[in-house]
């Protein structure tokens, strides 16, 4: 689809008819950055029905969601001139990204937005279960004084282990050494602990040696109920576990019976493997009348500093994106960054990642006769991503000849 513009040479999609619909409820903030930046926006406040998606996103080039909006490949299918998701939340498992990535759609989310919100939790109910505090709230609120010390500690002194030592659990670590913690981490990935915190080589050490254990991780086939009996039964006796990563990862059931036999001393769960799709439905957990557990509706990043963060950090990405062609940030793509030209064209190209794509493509630009102002290809094992500076006078030539190559699965004029 070419639209002409008041450049040179037609654009695919000039910003004042790109259109972006955000899902559930984001911070009006993003709708701010998208209309300021040209674009024509669409919020509402809910996630929409498979089937009513199917429609609507026929007719968006950038959509934005959380994380109950579920992109799978049957929708995607449907979105046939989008040119970018937005998860405005840090997890992107609700996105299928491999089926996105093929179309030639990256995907961004907000890996820092929520971070610091997600740690102040974290502390906060390290030392609520500590303390019993929620257990002590509940008694009053029915009329019942019980004031105990017994089962009740400090946190200074003890050992808190941090299953993902990314964004979230570094943060956790820095906030649980100013009050006097020790800090153990295990991460599938080398990091650089942050103060005093020391790496974990398993994770049946730092289990064995936590009397806190909190988990930072994403949804993948290795976390999947990674925290299930076994993993349980390495914990210390009276030790707490606190999960506001994803519900998939503990076995509910598991860590249940745990709490009742008394193995454990307390748990705080934010995530759950099911969750309703919106306030004021009946939600059922096995968790719910244990004593010394903090059940929560997935409020981990729930604060409005939060919110508004992921509201600036998103619309940012993308905007770039739609406007330079910058995939950098993105979860499933080709990184490639390059600056702005003010001489020539830019024509951006997905193809698939087999011998002899770039030589194809130079060849068109030498065959035709253009220059190459700025060149950049990013490749990973399925698909390459190319961006491309050429001559204004032959740009939509060298398009359209790289748009018909067998290879090409998305090819646009940016300007």
């Amino acid at each position: 689809m070419n639209i002409t513009t008041g450049f040179a040479s037609p654009t695919s999609f000039p910003k004042t008819q790109t259109k972006v619909l955000l899902l559930e409820n984001i911070h009006p903030i993003a709708q701010e950055a998208f209309e300021s930046a040209g674009f024509h926006v669409e919020a509402l406040s809910v996630a929409l029905k498979p089937e009513e998606l199917k429609e609507k996103i026929k007719h968006y080039q950038v959509l934005g969601i959380r994380s109950k909006t579920q992109l799978t490949a049957d929708i995607l299918e449907k979105a046939h001139q989008l040119l970018a998701i937005g998860c405005f939340c840090i997890g992107t498992n609700q996105v299928d990204l491999e089926f996105a990535k093929e179309r030639g759609i990256p995907v961004f989310n907000a890996p820092f937005g929520n971070t610091r919100s997600v740690a102040e939790m974290m502390i906060a109910e390290i030392i609520s279960l500590s303390r019993q505090l929620f257990q002590r709230s509940t008694e009053v609120h029915g009329k019942t004084w019980k004031k105990v010390s017994t089962g009740c500690f400090e946190v200074r002194g003890k050992t808190l282990g941090i299953i993902g030592y990314g964004h979230i659990g570094s943060q956790v670590s820095t906030l649980a050494e100013s009050l006097g913690m020790h800090v153990l981490y295990y991460d599938i990935v080398s990091k650089l602990p942050l103060g005093n915190a020391r790496s974990c080589n398993t994770l049946q050490g730092l289990l064995r040696e936590s009397d806190f254990v909190t988990l930072h991780v994403p949804a993948t086939r290795q976390t999947h109920q990674m925290i299930g009996a076994q993993a349980l039964q390495w914990m210390k006796k009276g030790a707490y576990l606190i999960n506001a990563s994803r519900g998939t990862v503990v076995q509910i059931p598991a860590l249940a019976e745990m709490l009742r036999k008394g193995h454990l001393a307390g748990a705080a769960i934010d995530v759950y493997p099911e969750e309703p799709e919106g306030n004021h439905s009946d939600f059922i957990t096995e968790l719910q009348g244990i004593a010394n557990v903090i059940l929560t509706p997935h409020i981990g990043g729930a604060t409005e500093e939060a919110q508004a963060n992921i509201g600036t950090e998103v619309p940012a990405a993308l905007i770039r994106f739609v406007t330079s062609g910058s995939t950098s940030g993105a979860v499933n793509f080709p990184q490639v960054d390059l600056a702005p030209s003010h001489e020539g064209h830019r024509i951006l190209n997905v193809h698939k990642n087999v011998p002899g794509v770039l030589s194809e493509i130079n060849g068109i630009v030498s065959r035709l006769g253009a220059n190459i102002q700025a060149q950049v290809l990013s490749t990973e094992p399925k698909i390459g991503y190319l961006v491309l500076d050429t001559d204004r006078a032959l740009s939509q030539e060298v398009k359209n000849a790289i748009e018909n190559l067998a290879t090409s699965i998305k090819t646009r004029m940016l300007y």
